[in-house]
């Protein structure tokens, strides 16, 4: 067995416990099987990139972890915090896609699908924030320049994935949806009554995408590798 398999085995077993938990709402239970996702996908992509790690993946690293201690504090203050650790996270997931990434040129044929993902992004963001409930009322400049963030985000990794079609492109676009669909339905569970359904689609959403942000992480390492071997 490979060093980073039981981290990774770990992973997907908090996932799966994770899912067993939200669906029996044993709630106590699935809080200390969230607990382990992050650390234990930290542990597969130190072993996997061979214990080396860059400053901004570090800070991504960081504010994942702040962020979920908020959430799974559940404070007064947990929200606002996590928006706060989260909003971080996007922008220097935004600052890698610029600085790792050619700049996107547009071919005719894809005028048609970025126009399509550009009316998707905007119907997202206009119809998540338009719910209006108390607690998005004292932050409504915060969740709008999120939205904006996430949107920018997720514009960069379908873009690339329309125009290059590569699979570092495929694994931005899954970690985006991953977090569109988190998010979504992170703000669905402020809104509505409680529902087994929509805690266990932002708890495996969240989860798919800490795994697709460390997939990401780990197949740029390898691009970025490539050259130095050719040389």
């Amino acid at each position: 067995m490979k060093a980073n398999k039981p981290s990774l085995i770990l992973f997907f077993l908090a996932l799966l416990c994770t899912i067993i938990f939200d669906c029996t709402q044993q709630d106590f239970f699935a809080l200390y099987a969230k607990a382990v996702v992050l650390p234990a996908i930290f542990i597969y992509f130190l072993i996997s990139n061979e214990f080396k790690i860059g400053k901004t993946e570090s800070l991504i690293f960081l504010f994942c972890f702040i962020g979920q201690v908020f959430d799974l504090m559940d404070v007064e203050v947990s929200e606002i915090g996590g928006v706060i650790c989260f909003l971080a996270v996007y922008l220097l997931l935004i600052k890698l896609f610029v600085q790792d990434h050619e700049k996107i040129k547009l071919a005719k044929k894809d005028i048609l699908p970025v126009s399509i993902v550009i009316i998707f992004i905007v119907y997202l963001l206009v119809s998540v924030l338009s719910l209006q409930f108390d607690n998005m009322k004292k932050f409504n400049f915060l969740y709008t320049f999120y939205g904006i963030v996430l949107g920018v985000l997720s514009f960069f990794s379908f873009v690339n994935y329309i125009t290059k079609g590569t699979h570092i492109a495929l694994l931005m676009s899954l970690m985006a949806i991953s977090y569109i669909f988190s998010d979504i339905f992170y703000i669905f569970n402020e809104y509505f009554s409680y529902s087994v359904v929509l805690v266990l689609i932002r708890d495996i959403t969240q989860i798919l995408a800490y795994f697709f942000m460390v997939e990401y992480f780990l197949e740029n390492a390898k691009i970025h590798k490539k050259p130095l071997y050719n040389n």
